[in-house]
């Protein structure tokens, strides 16, 4: 790896909608701790503004991809993802991130580390943070990445070129199962939540017990002090129930507040990414939600106006939806007659843009 004073090969890029730092894994020390060190003085952090390092100054613009060559069989390519802190030096691995996925397959293209097809290329990823699996496909004509398209999502100006993402196995991404306490619903300050995991740890509970509407911008809920401080309450007990531990300095469980849909979608949501309300939602947290609102039983599903089988869900965020499909298995079992819910797939379509390729220079050592 170069030294610091001398820069490190560095590529931006939009991946959905979130904006991240991607690396190649050979490209940062081995050692964790010496590479978050290093990401942190790349990224600005810690800083509000991070305004000596290449962060945007939102948990949505600091975040980081590590991407290097897969030994898994049935992958192309790792991929590590990295949530940088902006106010405190923290970096974290316990979540995936859906967006920046959205921009692995390019990047791993753009880095010789997958051959391209002439065409639209599959890219298989090993989600290094939980283990799940995920393909892109993306077009690729003449052998070149081709990010120009006519794909707009929600909460990006202007389209770009779709980047279809097909998951498996992104059931209990955490290790603790689709449903880490074992049921649908659980009550926590005598609230009805449901604690679920389809690639994202998610706390998913109805706005009206909270006392709000679900269709609050992003900046009326942060100014509601009582509400952040109960979904903190909130989070906090269901990471001890889900078996997440401590999570008081952990950016999941995310929480998500859902209402009937109002804009021909599926459900409405509103998300806090931990404290802080989302502009939209995440890829595997609308996954994941998507996956509630499907169980009979489970907070949200009698408040979801649900699609034909087959078809996607839309859910409607502070900034547009996002149509995801999933597909569960709910047979029973024949002793039992209990049916556990199991996830088949899910997929969706993101967008994604190289905004620079090269060198960044780390905030030198102190």
């Amino acid at each position: 790896m170069p030294p610091s004073s001398t820069g490190l090969p560095c590529m931006l890029m939009r991946g959905g909608t979130s904006k991240g730092a991607y690396f190649l894994a050979e490209d940062l020390p081995a050692d964790p701790q010496q590479r978050d060190g290093l990401l942190l003085r790349v990224m600005g952090t810690p800083d509000p503004r991070q305004i000596d390092g290449i962060g945007g100054a939102h948990p949505l613009t600091s975040k980081v991809a590590v991407v290097s060559r897969s030994a898994d069989p049935d992958a192309d390519v790792d991929y590590l993802f990295l949530q940088v802190g902006v106010e405190a030096p923290t970096v974290s691995d316990r979540q995936n991130c859906g967006n920046l996925l959205a921009g692995v397959g390019p990047f791993a293209v753009e880095r010789g580390l997958v051959a391209a097809a002439d065409g639209h290329t599959r890219v298989r990823i090993r989600m290094v943070n939980s283990g799940s699996l995920a393909t892109a496909t993306f077009p690729t004509p003449g052998g070149t990445v081709d990010y120009e398209g006519t794909t707009a999502i929600s909460g990006v100006p202007g389209t770009a070129a779709a980047v279809l993402l097909d998951f498996a196995d992104t059931e209990g991404s955490a290790g603790h199962g689709l449903l880490p306490t074992g049921r649908l619903r659980d009550q926590i300050d005598g609230i009805e939540v449901t604690c679920i995991d389809n690639g994202m740890p998610v706390v998913v509970a109805a706005a009206r017990d909270l006392g709000v509407t679900g269709y609050e911008t992003p900046a009326e809920l942060a100014a509601d002090t009582e509400l952040v401080e109960r979904i903190q309450s909130l989070r906090l007990k269901a990471g001890q129930l889900m078996g997440l531990g401590d999570v008081t300095d952990a950016p999941v469980p995310k929480t998500t507040l859902v209402a009937p849909p109002r804009d021909g979608g599926t459900v409405s949501t509103r998300t806090f990414i931990p404290l802080r309300p989302h502009a939209s939602i995440g890829v595997l947290g609308a996954v994941t939600v998507a996956t509630a609102v499907l169980l009979e039983g489970a907070v949200g599903h009698d408040l979801a106006r649900l699609p034909a089988p087959g078809t996607a869900l839309g859910i409607e965020h502070p900034t547009g939806r996002l149509d995801v499909e999933v597909e569960l298995e709910l047979d029973l079992e024949p002793d039992t007659g209990i049916a556990p819910p199991r996830v088949r797939r899910s997929s969706l379509v993101r967008t994604a843009r190289k905004l620079f390729d090269g060198t960044v220079f780390p905030r030198p050592l102190p």
